[in-house]
C-alpha cells in the first residue's frame, strides 16, 4: 500500500525524491501519511482537492481488495 501511494505521488510531483509515505496499521484500518515538498503540495491536492480525492479512491480500491479501511493524510 505504501509503495502504491509513493508511486502515484512521484508521478505527479516535480521533486519525486522528496516523496515519502509512512504506514501504520491498527485493527484492520491502515493509516498512511504522505509527505511531499511544499512546492508540490498543490499538485498532489489539486484544484478543490480533486487529485487528493482521486488518490484516495484508488487507495480505497486497493485496500478493499484486502478487506481493510484506509485513511490518508497529506503533509
Amino acid at each position: 500500500m505504501k509503495e502504491l501511494l509513493e508511486t502515484i505521488a512521484k508521478a505527479l510531483v516535480q521533486f519525486p525524491e522528496d516523496v515519502h509515505a509512512e504506514m501504520e496499521e491498527k485493527e484492520g484500518e491502515v493509516f498512511l501519511t504522505l509527505s511531499v515538498n511544499e512546492q508540490d503540495m498543490g499538485k498532489v491536492i489539486g484544484r478543490s482537492g480533486r487529485i487528493a480525492k482521486a488518490i484516495r479512491s484508488v487507495m480505497n480500491a486497493a485496500a478493499s481488495k484486502q478487506n481493510k479501511r484506509i485513511s490518508i493524510d497529506i503533509q
